[in-house]
């Protein structure tokens, strides 16, 4: 076989493994729209945390609503340039550019919590646990460019639902009102889990951007009327 044979069979065979879903006119549209909304009231999100963390002067504040802000508006962009573009190699990066930031998201997520309501040892703990998993998963992506897709979504969950093992100093240092609002978005994400998996049925991926949405607005609330 000549050199530029086996070359072109190799770079035939990576796009085939790496091919994104495909999903109608119609879905990739909705996908595109509902994380399109999500972008836009997350820079408004962001905006306003970091602006009350400014107003009162407070470092932890200011650097955790940052990553938190910045964490989930990354998602959302992220995924809605996936779905929004129709040249596949673009398509490709968007795409696992948005499989990046659910992890960077998860641990965006807890990193108000951890510093904070937390502090302390528990606080630091869980805050390097997380960004430990979370960047762990970011080195598995870009090992295995979504093969095994099972192992992502597990690590996801696990760090989702990470915060179990902190259960007894949390229900004595986080407000109950936003320990709630977390567990709620939790449980959206999860469910939501269900629809991302069912591969064959149809609008299934729209309905799981739309328990996404409502999984982070629990968690912006809780960290919005609890934490700022």
């Amino acid at each position: 076989m000549r050199l530029n044979e086996g070359w072109g069979i190799l770079c035939y065979s990576h796009s085939m493994m790496f091919h994104s879903p495909q999903y109608t006119l119609t879905e990739e549209r909705f996908h595109g729209i509902t994380h399109g909304i999500g972008a836009v009231l997350s820079v408004a999100g962001l905006v306003a945390l970091v602006v009350m963390a400014a107003q009162g002067g407070d470092v932890w504040r200011i650097v955790s609503f940052s990553i938190y802000g910045g964490s989930l508006t990354l998602l959302y962009l992220a995924s809605t340039l996936y779905h929004s573009f129709q040249n596949e190699r673009l398509k490709r990066f968007f795409r696992h550019l948005d499989h990046l930031s659910i992890f960077l998201l998860i641990a965006g997520t807890y990193t108000p919590v951890t510093l904070i309501s937390l502090r302390g040892a528990w606080g630091w703990t869980l805050f390097v646990l997380i960004w430990g998993f979370a960047m762990g998963g970011i080195v598995y992506e870009l090992l295995f460019l979504g093969r095994h897709k099972w192992i992502s979504v597990t690590i996801y969950l696990g760090m989702g639902w990470l915060a179990i093992v902190a259960i007894k100093p949390m229900l004595t240092m986080v407000p109950r009102g936003l320990l709630w609002w977390l567990l709620a978005g939790g449980l959206f994400y999860t469910g939501g889990v269900l629809f991302y998996v069912r591969k064959k049925m149809r609008y299934h991926h729209v309905l799981w951007h739309l328990f996404v949405l409502f999984g982070s607005a629990c968690h912006f609330v809780g960290i919005f009327f609890y934490l700022t």
